[in-house]
């Protein structure tokens, strides 16, 4: 019980005094590009499903 005692004080001890924490304006940065470059690739993926779809049907319709 004592070394989970130990672990949580000791945690909550770098947490406080050795993590170094964002500024307002660079975790607002950061958040605009990962919500920027999240749109990008979903509009990436979506272009690929489509254009492989789309091949997939064209040559499924060659056997029939």
């Amino acid at each position: 019980m004592n070394g989970i005692v130990g672990y949580v004080k000791e945690s909550y001890n770098e947490l406080i005094n050795k993590v170094t924490w964002p500024t307002w304006p660079s975790l607002i940065s950061t958040t605009n590009l990962v919500i920027v470059a999240t749109i990008i690739l979903t509009f990436m993926i979506f272009l690929m499903d489509t254009f492989s779809s789309q091949l997939l049907d064209f040559i499924y319709s060659l056997g029939q």
